[in-house]
């Protein structure tokens, strides 16, 4: 193994600049692992975390641009460090004539006036999400917050801040939206259509379109509101708001409500709002085995007169045997891991949520405590493929689930990212189960995801409950 860490004083880059240059370089064959990252005292603290020595490193400032590479042998960190080299070197594009005539917007506010906009996204660091959402409110903005690591506190003012107001707040964490058949965040590419969402969930908002689209049912809204919107300390403020202007909007036939698993005291006060809609509504509250999202959607469909058709499975030649052992789930949504979870519990007894606890265990490496100082696993699959080449060397693991999200935003080939360790569980006799959330405009080619995956082993399912039910079904037939 070759391990570098070079420090270039006074080379600034953006954050996104960046985790596109250490998610190129890391793709390369041979290379373990890959920080490009500005010398922050969160990213020097990710350096250690991630095994690289950081004595390089030593005195250096948030002005200067870290580049660790840890590689297999000198020709793959070549070329991994070329590959960065490549990208920091790479000439700007020059603007189209005129377009910068005027100084661009230096504030939200005044892009929002410049715009004459009605909704601000914000995509900054965590710390910095709050001041930035708080502008764009009392600019008279609905307001997406898609930055992650938001204390709850600041969710909770922001909330009440949006409702004084008569503002949505989706987010913190929302990472999916629909707005007038308009994606944003890592949303799928559907056509619109009678189906409003409202979702405390976003891979659960990504699923469910999904189905929808293979139905050939189109979708108006989808309104994220944040994974713990429906906390006891948040109290559902925007589920409740996204519910009201769903059911104000005419062109909206049935709404769906989707949530990983709620409060039981708030999931109560949205069913009371639910009961006053005058709008069909469908809801799928998860955490138990009989709500799934797949479920969910053939409800909703039903109330359109529709019906959701038959999934096609795609199954190894010959099909992976029984095993006894541990069940492993590799998830990058928390709402896929959590239908999974519950589905497995009801068979399996109780399920990890660590990559350390023993037994059956399901892991969201999407989760807050994953993506501090690095992408979300839908942008880089680097911190799941680590885990999976810990789970094909684990004697205990039994049987491998996993999901791959498609949609913009997402990574441009998810399944080959995945394929070298779906390969090498498979060829140490683990059967691989994935579900794959996708449509068939998404650019990633579903045909194409399903075809990745299906050659270097896996099942491919395109319900995530079902490929979960498929997974206990293995652990279950080789138990003792």
């Amino acid at each position: 193994m070759i391990t570098t860490v070079e420090v270039l004083p006074g080379h600034y880059f953006d954050s996104i600049r960046l985790l596109q240059i250490s998610g190129a370089a890391g793709g390369q064959p041979g290379v373990d692992r890959v920080l490009v990252a500005m010398a922050t005292s969160l990213n020097l603290g990710l350096l250690e975390e991630m095994g690289f020595d950081p004595a390089p490193a030593a005195g250096a400032g948030p002005e200067d641009l870290l580049v660790a590479i840890a590689a297999r042998d000198s020709a793959a960190h070549a070329a991994a460090r070329s590959t960065v080299e490549g990208y920091l070197t790479a000439p700007a594009t020059a603007p189209a004539p005129g377009l910068f005539e005027a100084s661009p917007p230096r504030t939200v506010a005044s892009a929002g006036r410049a715009a004459a906009a009605t909704m601000a996204l914000i995509s900054v660091p965590g710390p910095h999400a709050f001041v930035e959402a708080v502008e764009a409110l009392r600019s008279g903005l609905h307001v997406m917050v898609f930055s992650d690591n938001v204390p709850i506190e600041q969710e909770v003012l922001l909330k009440q801040e949006g409702a004084a107001r008569g503002l949505l707040v989706m987010g913190p964490d929302c990472g999916t939206a629909i707005v007038n058949g308009v994606g944003l965040g890592f949303a799928n590419a559907v056509d619109p259509g009678p189906i409003g969402i409202c979702g405390a969930s976003g891979t659960g908002i990504q699923h469910l379109c999904c189905l929808f689209d293979a139905a050939g049912v189109g979708v108006r809204h989808a309104l994220g509101t944040g994974s713990r919107d429906l906390s006891d300390q948040v109290g559902g403020v925007s589920t409740l708001a996204a519910l009201a202007a769903l059911d104000a909007d005419p062109d909206v036939e049935v709404i769906v409500v989707v949530s990983k698993p709620p409060d039981p005291e708030v999931a109560r006060l949205v069913e009371a709002a639910v009961a006053g809609c005058e709008t069909p509504v469908v809801m799928g509250l998860l955490g138990t085995p009989d709500v799934t999202l797949e479920a969910t959607a053939r409800a909703a469909l039903t109330a359109l007169g529709g019906t959701l058709p038959e999934l096609p499975v795609w199954t190894p030649a010959g099909g992976p045997m029984p095993r006894a052992g541990s069940l492993v789930g590799n998830f990058s949504g928390g709402t896929l891991r959590a239908e999974a979870a519950a589905i497995a519990e009801a068979a399996l007894g109780p399920i990890g949520s660590g990559p350390a606890d023993p037994g059956h265990r399901m892991i969201d490496y999407g989760d807050d405590r994953f993506t501090r100082g690095r992408a979300h696993p839908m942008i880089d699959p680097g911190f799941r493929v680590e885990a999976l080449a810990d789970a094909a060397a684990d004697p205990a693991t039994a049987v491998v689930l996993l999901d791959t999200v498609l949609g913009y935003g997402a990574h441009p080939d998810p399944a080959g990212a995945l394929t070298h360790p779906v390969q090498v569980l498979a060829g140490e006799g683990i059967p691989v189960v994935a579900s794959l959330c996708g449509t068939r405009r998404d650019p990633q080619n579903l045909n194409l995801q399903v075809d990745t995956l299906a050659a270097a082993g896996a099942e491919v399912y395109l319900s995530n409950a079902a490929a979960a039910r498929r997974a206990v079904a293995l652990i279950a037939g080789g138990a003792p």
